[in-house]
Formats: C-alpha cells, structure tokens, sequence
C-alpha cells in the first residue's frame, strides 16, 4: 500500500467515526427528551398533553421526511445534504433550549426531526458509497448500528443527569458542540456525490404525496392511544388514499423519486419488513423496561439509565467485535435470523417477571440475553438493505430503511400499549401488563425471524458471503 493508498484508508475510517457521531445525536434525541418531560412540564407550564407532542412531534417530523431527505441526497449530493441536515438540527437544538413556551419547543422539535430525516439517510449512504461491499462495509454498518443503538440508551441517562444537575435545556443544547464539530470536519473528510446534472429532475407531486402519507402514517400512530374508531378508520383511509396516488404518479413519472421496481429487489424488501418489525421491538422494548425499573422496582432516573448500561455495552460490543465477522463468515441471513431469534428469547424471559423477583436473574440477565441478539441484528439488517442497490439510489435505500425502523417503532409502541395496558396500577398489575408487552415484544421478534426467513434471498447472503471473504484479505 503506497502512502497516498495510506492516508485515503485512514480518512475513510475517520469519516465513519465523523458519520457515526452525527447519526448517535440523531438517535439520542429520539429518547434523551423523555426523563425531561416533568421539568419542561413544570417551567413551561405545559399539561400532559402538550407534553406528549414535544416527543411526538421530532418522531412525526423524523418520520415522515426520511424518504424524501434519502432521495434528495442522490439528487443534490450526499454531503451537502449531510451539512444542511446538521445545521437544520444544531440550530433548533439551540432554539428548542431557549424556548419559553412549550409551542416553541414542539416547533423546534419539529424543525430538529426535519434536520434528522435529512442528515441520517444521507450518512447512511455515504456509507453505502465508501466502503466497498463486503468485508469493510459490514464493518462500517455495525459501528453505524452499534452506534445507533447505544445513542437510545445514552439519551435515557444523559437526561437524568442533566436534568438533575444542569436543567432541562442542556438536553437539547449538549447537541451544539457535536453538530459544530461535526460541520468543521466534515469538508476535510467527506467527498462529494451527486446525480450528474442530466439526471436531478425533482418528482415534486410524488414527493408531496409520499410525504403526506408518511407524516399521517405516523401521525395516525403515535394518537392511536388516544383516537377514536372512527378518527382512526378516517386517518387510515387518508394514509391509502395518499400512497395509492403516489403509486399511480410514480407508474407515470419520467424521473420518479422511488423506482418502483427497487421493490422487486427481494432481499431489499425483506430487509425493510425485519426493519419495520425490529423497530417495532426496540423502541416498545426500552419504553417498557424504563417503567418497569421506575414503577415497579422503584429506581429513579439515574439508576434507571445505569441498569440499562450492561445492556447496552453487550449490544455494542457484539455488533462492533462479532457481528461483522459473522456476516463475513456466514453471509447477512444466518446472522440476521440468529440474532433476531436470540433477542425474542431475552424478551420471552423478560415477560416472566414478578414484583418479588430479584434484578439480576429477572432482569439483568434476560437483558443481557436481548442486548447479545440486538446487536447481531443491525450489521446484517444494515447489509441485506443495501444489496442490488447501484451508488445513484443508496440515498433512496438508506430512507427506506431509516422509515421503515420509525414507522416500526411508532407501530410497535401503539399496539403493545392497547395490548398492555389494563388499568391496573398496583405493583402486581403493572408487573402482569409489562409482562405482557414484553411477551409480544418477542412475539414480534419471531414475526422478525419467519421474515427474514422468507423473504431474504439465501442466494444474495452466500454471494455476500463469497464476496466478503475474497475481499478480506485486502481489507
């Protein structure tokens, strides 16, 4: 290797630390508002309702605008799109700090979630374009994983301690010096991509129609707790109507902003259904295990965080030191259906608790159980997404992806929660209704696994696999 060959190998890697600090504050924010809620409540003066949406409104906004941010991100340059999505996100974190009314502060969320949908789906496929398929993007796509599940549980205990010891505003403004240091490196570091300029012809009305029926979509399921039959039924048929005219644009248009045949990509598609159903687990999963550890064995927010810690270091151990190596061994199938069978089991396990259980066989240990099978989960899931993609719609296929995981996680925690809940608040009830959540938690997972099973290509994962090996050695 010369020392040009060198320097573009090191940068590379450094470009991957630079993207994966972007998508960690991106995911911390998803949850790091959440212990937060009683003193922005409490300052504010803002009723549980209003405070709902301070959550609500980044995951809409998130959401609904990761398609349309991954495809802008083929057509106007992926780094560009990058720094746009940072300082969008650094300079409503900023605001949201400084609001004085909880309006402000959803809006600024909003505006946070915007930023979120640009910068994620155009990291991700930056990714997809500087590591060459096989051995090195696998490895690229667990840190990207692993990172992006360790930022969750980073924001649960991160907002303690801040909210504790600094005040609630820290929480929105710890982004700014990462956004920042993130802009400045991000010239030296990333190259830039775009579409040439024959081919950045922009599909406004199906973007509009997509846009609209994701953002109702997700609209639609973070009030299902709330709505009733017949605003439900109405909100539904309004998200059908909306993706049946965006089919019909796309069968029509010229430069359509989804190729509608990607969609005949099997193993693409079976990623982003094991997405939607992953999703679906992880968000429902740690919601619950936060009232679980709060409501029923006592812990304060702290403590709360910090039992979630081992959890956490085990997933991201395994995705960064096992998982890439396995999909290399193995291809992303195997690996995908292992680990997804092995974190409904943690989840099976976790249902059993009872008030008189002790933490660490009924908690800790199921736990860890969960957090081994999750991050065999997201280098496989990241890899099987991407395959049969060409560079000119890795932006497309890392919004599909991203969608899919918000979505699944908006569906997940809707319907665990009518499922869950019964009313029952004393220590035994709320034990039976967590149970009950993390039973279909690992139900779900399964439903993960028979995906992956069925729809997952095993051709596509062995000539992954072939793939990945012969260029090891290399890497």
């Amino acid at each position: 290797m010369t020392a040009v060959d060198s320097v573009h190998e090191r940068r590379r890697w450094y470009a991957l630390v630079l993207l994966c600090s972007a998508q960690f504050v991106v995911v911390l924010d998803a949850s790091v508002i959440n212990v937060a809620l009683p003193a922005i409540g409490q300052d504010l003066g803002a009723g549980q309702r209003a405070l709902t949406w301070v959550v609500s409104a980044y995951v809409l906004a998130f959401g609904g605008f990761l398609l349309l941010g991954g495809r802008l991100a083929d057509l106007l340059g992926r780094r560009r799109l990058f720094v746009s999505g940072l300082l969008l996100f650094g300079i409503a974190s900023l605001a949201g700090g400084f609001a004085d009314s909880v309006g402000v502060l959803v809006t600024a969320r909003v505006v946070q979630g915007l930023g979120a949908a640009v910068l994620s789906p155009s990291a991700m496929s930056i990714i997809a374009v500087t590591f060459s398929d096989g051995a090195e993007r696998n490895k690229a796509f667990a840190a990207w994983g692993a990172v992006g599940g360790a930022g969750g549980a980073a924001g649960v205990i991160l907002s303690g301690v801040l909210t504790q010891y600094a005040g609630w505003e820290w929480v929105l403004w710890i982004n700014v010096p990462v956004v920042v240091a993130c802009v400045l490196l991000v010239r030296p570091l990333l190259a830039g991509t775009r579409a040439p300029s024959g081919d950045r012809v922009f599909d406004l009305a199906g973007a509009a129609t997509v846009t609209a029926a994701l953002t109702l979509l997700v609209y639609t399921l973070v009030e299902a707790p709330r709505a009733g039959a017949v605003q439900l039924f109405g909100s539904l048929l309004g998200v059908l109507v909306l993706l049946a005219a965006f089919v019909a644009i796309e069968r029509r248009s010229r430069a359509p902003l989804v190729d509608l045949a990607t969609f005949r990509l099997r193993t693409l598609t079976g990623a982003n259904v094991a997405g939607i159903l992953t999703g679906g687990v992880v968000v429902t999963m740690f919601f619950f295990l936060s009232l679980l550890l709060q409501n029923v064995l006592g812990y304060d927010a702290i403590t709360t965080g910090l039992s979630l810690v081992p959890m956490c270091l085990v997933s991201f151990g395994i995705a960064l030191g096992l998982a890439s190596a396995l999909v290399t061994k193995h291809g992303y199938k195997p690996v995908l259906t292992g680990g997804l069978a092995l974190f409904a089991a943690g989840l099976a396990w976790l249902s059993l608790f009872s008030p008189g259980d002790g933490f660490v066989f009924s908690v800790l240990a199921p736990e860890l159980v969960a957090g081994a099978g999750l991050g065999l989960v997201f280098a496989p899931l990241f890899v099987a997404a991407s395959t049969g993609v060409g560079w000119q719609q890795a932006g497309l296929a890392s919004g599909l992806i991203n969608t899919s995981q918000q979505l699944g996680g908006a569906l997940g925690l809707a319907v665990v929660s009518a499922v869950a809940f019964t009313g029952d608040t004393s220590p035994e009830g709320l034990a039976r209704d967590y149970g009950t959540a993390f039973l279909s938690c690992a139900v779900i997972a399964a439903l993960g696994v028979v995906a992956t099973a069925f729809l997952i290509r095993s051709s596509d994962s062995r000539d992954h696999a072939e793939l990945s090996r012969a260029a090891e050695p290399v890497a």
